[in-house]
This record gives C-alpha cells, sequence and structure tokens, in this order.
C-alpha cells in the first residue's frame, strides 16, 4: 500500500480527485485499504469505514488505524469511522460522519463484504440476512443518502466492487459440482449488486452521477481470501495484486461520466482498455464476464 502512496504522490503534482471528500467501506483491509490509500494519495479527503478500528480487535490483519496512519504518513488526508453497515443508523453515522469532517461526500465507493461460505441447506437465517444487508442493503442505503448531496451539486460517483462469483454455475447437468461450495448466497449478492448498479445509473444520469461496478479479473490475496482458501497465499500466481483493483477504481470514479456510466466491468479489463495495463488476464479479457458486463 505504501508503495503506491508515494510513487503516485512523487508523480502527480495535481491529484484526480483534490479536494473531493470519498467515502470507502470496508478499508481496513485488501481491497478497500489499497482504494483509500490510492484515493488518497490523489488528493481525495478519504473516510475510511470497518468496523475494526485497532490492530487485534478482528481475527484478521489489518485495522482502521494502520489504513489511516499508513496515508497521513505518505502525506494524505483520511478519517477512521468504525461503524457496522448492516445497521440502518451506522449507515446514517457514517455520512453523517463524512458531512462533519470534511463536507458532502463526492465519491462513494461500496466496498465491504461479509461472507459466509455455507450451502443453502445449511445456511442459518440470521446469517443468511446479515450477508445480504453488508453485501447489498448497505449499498442501497448508503447511495440513497449520499444522492441527497449529489444531486443537489449535478456530480458524484458511486462505485460499487463486485465479484466474479456474479457468474453463475449456468444450466445443468452439474456431474463435477462440489457438494458443499456455498458460494450461491454471495453470487447472488453480486449479481443483484449488478443490477442495482445499472439501474441507479439510469436514475441518476440526469442529475449528472456515475454509477459503475468493478469485480477483480483473477482473485485478489487479502486477508479474507487467504482465509478462505480461495487463494494459497499473497503470492499465489493465480491472484492479482489489489493495486490494480484501486487503479481501475481510480478510474471508474475520475472519468466522465458518459464513458463509464452504467458499466460492469473487470479489473485488468477496464486498465487494458484504457492503456494502464498490457499484460491483462482473467475475466473480461480471456474468459467472458457476467450477463450486466456484457449489456
Amino acid at each position: 500500500m505504501a508503495g503506491i502512496i508515494s510513487s503516485f504522490v512523487e508523480e502527480n503534482t495535481m491529484g484526480k480527485l483534490d479536494g473531493k471528500v470519498v467515502v470507502v467501506t470496508g478499508a481496513s483491509r485488501g481491497i478497500g485499504a489499497e482504494i483509500a490509500a490510492l484515493f488518497a494519495a490523489e488528493g481525495g479527503k478519504v473516510i475510511c469505514a470497518a468496523r475494526t478500528m485497532r490492530e487485534g480487535d478482528h481475527p484478521l490483519e489489518g485495522s482502521l488505524e494502520t489504513t489511516v496512519a499508513g496515508i497521513g504518513e505518505a502525506g494524505g488526508e483520511a478519517t477512521a469511522v468504525s461503524v457496522n453497515i448492516s445497521l440502518p443508523e451506522d449507515c446514517e453515522k457514517l455520512v453523517q460522519s463524512a458531512r462533519d469532517t470534511y463536507g458532502t461526500v463526492d465519491v462513494l465507493v461500496n466496498n465491504a463484504a461479509l461472507t459466509y461460505f455455507i450451502p443453502v441447506k445449511e445456511y442459518p437465517v440470521n446469517r443468511w440476512m446479515r450477508s445480504w444487508a453488508v453485501n447489498f442493503q448497505a449499498p442501497f442505503m448508503l447511495s440513497q443518502m449520499v444522492l441527497e448531496d449529489m444531486i443537489e451539486k449535478k456530480s458524484g460517483s458511486i462505485l460499487n466492487i463486485s465479484s466474479g462469483a456474479a457468474i453463475g454455475p449456468g444450466r445443468g447437468p452439474y456431474p463435477d459440482a462440489p457438494a458443499n461450495a456455498g458460494g450461491t448466497c454471495y453470487g447472488a449478492e453480486k449479481a443483484a449488486l449488478e443490477r442495482f448498479t445499472q439501474g441507479l445509473a439510469s436514475e441518476v444520469y440526469q442529475f449528472g452521477i456515475s454509477v459503475t461496478a468493478l469485480s477483480p479479473s483473477q482473485v485478489v490475496p487479502t486477508p479474507g481470501t487467504v482465509f478462505h482458501n480461495l487463494v494459497t497465499g499473497f503470492d499465489d500466481p493465480r491472484g492479482e495484486h489489489p493495486e490494480l483493483m484501486a487503479k481501475a477504481s481510480l478510474l471508474l470514479a475520475t472519468e466522465p461520466l458518459d464513458k463509464i456510466t452504467g458499466r460492469v466491468t473487470y479489473s485488468q479489463q477496464i486498465l487494458k482498455e484504457y492503456g494502464q495495463l498490457e499484460d491483462a488476464k482473467g475475466r473480461g479479457v480471456d474468459s467472458p464476464g457476467s450477463g450486466y458486463s456484457q449489456a
């Protein structure tokens, strides 16, 4: 993370997000922390939101204090807000904290995710509801709250972080399907988020607000994906560095409205399209993405 910040601070006297107020959920680790760092390096005033304030508060490595400290050391500006976005009142707290600290929100990155890999037949109802609250209901609530200010300003950007899990298994038969894969809930949430993205984009286009969705082209090694055994470790050759997701997120948050709104895309696909990556691979490049990415 520090490498990205320092390189951008050295190379840019004017940032792409100078003076913009940014909210990034799930900013304590992984993709969210990387996005927060890059957006701050580009001049954004970043509200970093998550549940984990301090190292040791969560079994996985990463915390808001660590993210914000790294941004500050690199000369950026960021503030930590500890919230549980599965709760409507905490979503309200987050948006109001951004307004009180820096002003009205210009960019919202809905990145936070809560994943339980449990087959439907065994899925506890309370976990199912909580997962939907974080992965789908919170992006709706936060988007609705920031839209009030964005519509008044006639500008703004909402970026929803999706996943390759939104691509379904297709029609059967399924002779080789694992009986306990457990990704149905998460995949359904991300597919719904992509449909929400394009629907909202069409609703707010008239107000100059872009809404986009972005997934990694390959699995990003993070404390969470390593824990769930989606990759073997941070040096797994099947994975992609979170820097690619951060750079693609910046592109989608800053490109002109008519070029990107309603896009459902993949990190390496969009970076290659804009000439920021040559050796691209993964979803959206050498394999098809979801139906919404092809619309």
